[in-house]
């Protein structure tokens, strides 16, 4: 915990990388706490945010990746006994929490590669179902890009606009205000776009079999045969 706090207090893009691999594993940092504090630096011109947003998203899609070859090559066996185990409880994992995370994916389908990144409590499991499921690296990479890279940007946003608000030392508190304010809006936002995809996906389950009554004979008098 002492490691953790002194990486926090030297916020640098290799730490910011270093911090959201281990983030998007299972060992419990708080990127509200990494990818807003040091955009709050940035502002002040001692980092660039763009560098801060590459190095976070690129360290928490290879953490992702961990999780993910675990699933995919381990199996459920072996990852739920790790949860089971002294050293999973150490990271703050329990079996309560992988088979939430693989409700959530198997409820969704491989869009929760994206939605799940935005969920407190599955954003960092998200990736074990994923490989369990063997779903396809380069599709699952993408996803899990364009999730990571929409939270670590609110954060940056979050860290960017508190520079003018708040002095720094205030900033921790106001960071995890924010961040729980926006964890509800997110949560409520990725329910609302999951009921709208699902309508979608039934709307069009149930034209199909319509079209394929009506549309497939020609009109009469249309036949030719190619002697005209």
């Amino acid at each position: 915990m002492n490691a953790l706090s002194s990486l926090l207090d030297n916020l640098g893009y290799g730490t910011i990388f270093l911090l959201m691999l281990l983030e998007s594993t299972v060992i419990p940092v708080p990127s509200e706490l990494v990818v807003a504090p040091a955009a709050y630096h940035a502002a002040g011109g001692h980092l660039d945010v763009a560098l801060i947003w590459a190095f976070a998203t690129v360290g928490a899609d290879i953490g992702a990746s961990v999780n993910y070859a675990a699933g995919y090559y381990l199996g459920r066996p072996l990852i739920y006994r790790f949860a089971d185990s002294r050293m999973g409880r150490m990271c703050l994992l329990s079996r309560e929490k992988v088979e939430k995370s693989e409700k959530f994916f198997y409820n969704h389908g491989a869009t929760a590669t994206i939605t799940g990144r935005l969920i407190p409590g599955i954003r960092h499991l998200i990736s074990i179902p994923a490989g369990l499921s063997k779903m396809k690296y380069p599709k699952f990479l993408l996803y899990t890009t364009i999730g990571a890279g929409c939270w670590h940007g609110i954060l940056a946003a979050i860290g960017w606009h508190l520079h003018s608000v708040v002095p720094a030392e205030q900033l921790n508190g106001k960071i995890l205000e924010y961040a729980n304010e926006i964890k509800v809006a997110i949560v409520a936002a990725v329910a609302l776009a999951l009921a709208f995809f699902a309508a979608r996906a039934l709307i069009r389950r149930h034209r199909r079999p319509h079209r394929r009554q009506g549309g497939t004979c020609p009109p009469q008098g249309s036949h030719t045969n190619g002697m005209d």
